[in-house]
């Protein structure tokens, strides 16, 4: 089979297709036949050689955490009724709540059969791939935040996979959402998702911008993809008794140098770790979104997709910040 390889830590050009044996799955796993790889902002930084203290891979590995496709072999144990399924997984190596995410980026991959989410007809593979990561994510914060009617919502990074779906959410629930990105491209998508107010983050004063559209109180709930300096910046005009859910490092780390300040003044700052659910919330989080995709009740913005050859574009297109929404491998 083909797939996608890191030869060595570097830039994108480091990225290799070749030809590889095909997986066969053991005990509890199931062989998907990949039609949609899921790229993501973690597969470029482990790319270049970074995070390794905390996911441990080492060239040469292929990347990608998140797969769709149909359901090609089954191990022992498995019921063989799966053959011929549409499903999305996390490949076998990224597992529940850890692991690593590698083994996507390829024509064959593994999974776990109790990983398995069924696409509902009507749903793309695309699209329901879009989600493995993003969905649980964004329906973890969402729930844990509980926006109501009236609340002021900032999202940063407001045009990235997770931002776009929360935008949706938050405008949904009733809040007034401010959306914060980078670029009229990006500002547009959020205004069309819901966003009252759009900001460019990349501008000076951005924050008195975001706090003019809140009456000067500031936002009652921050979901911050951006991290670093711009999640900081949010971060400083959280009023007290508001809330802040960091879960993205867009701009290079997580927030965090104002956390201690903010919570002596009476915020709540959780970071992504504080939206671990476990198993049980996992499942039930992919079924939820993947419903909210059957019934068009929300929508997955998928702004580009590359063939699986074409990878080192894709994580070229992230990391120079023009890509919108998620970014996918077609196989």
């Amino acid at each position: 089979m083909q797939a996608v390889q890191v030869k060595e830590f570097g830039g994108p050009s480091v990225l290799e297709v070749r030809e590889l044996p095909t997986p066969e799955p053991e005990a509890g796993q199931v062989l998907i036949r990949v039609a949609a790889a899921d790229v993501m902002f973690l597969d470029t930084r482990l790319r270049s050689g970074w995070g390794t203290d905390f996911f441990p891979v080492q060239p040469p590995y292929v990347p990608g955490g998140a797969v769709g496709g149909v359901v090609t072999a089954v191990g022992s144990d498995v019921d063989p009724a799966l053959l011929g399924t549409r499903v999305t997984a996390r490949t076998v190596a990224s597992g529940i709540g850890g692991g690593l995410p590698i083994g996507g980026y390829a024509e064959q991959a593994l999974a776990a059969a109790e990983q398995l989410n069924r696409i509902p007809d009507g749903v793309s593979v695309d699209r329901a791939t879009a989600v493995v990561h993003d969905g649980h994510t964004a329906l973890a914060a969402f729930e844990r935040a509980g926006i109501r009617p009236g609340q002021r919502v900032l999202v940063t990074a407001a045009a990235g996979g997770l931002g776009t779906l929360l935008t949706q959410l938050a405008h949904r629930a009733g809040a007034q959402v401010i959306a914060a990105a980078r670029g009229e491209a990006k500002l547009a998508l959020a205004r069309r998702l819901g966003a009252e107010t759009a900001i460019d983050y990349s501008e000076a004063g951005w924050t008195d911008r975001a706090l003019a559209a809140t009456g000067g109180r500031g936002p009652d709930v921050v979901f911050d993809g951006a991290g670093g300096d711009p999640g900081d910046a949010a971060l400083r005009i959280v009023p007290g008794g508001g809330l802040f859910i960091g879960y993205g490092a867009a701009a290079g780390e997580f927030a965090g140098t104002e956390a201690e300040s903010a919570r002596g003044r009476g915020v709540e700052v959780l970071s992504l770790y504080d939206l671990n659910t476990g198993n049980d919330g996992r499942a039930r989080y992919a079924g939820r979104i993947l419903e909210l995709l059957a019934t068009e009740q929300l929508e997955v913005v998928i702004g580009q997709t590359f063939p699986l050859a074409d990878a080192a574009a894709a994580h070229a297109a992230i990391e120079n910040r023009s890509a919108l929404g998620r970014t996918m491998l077609r196989v």
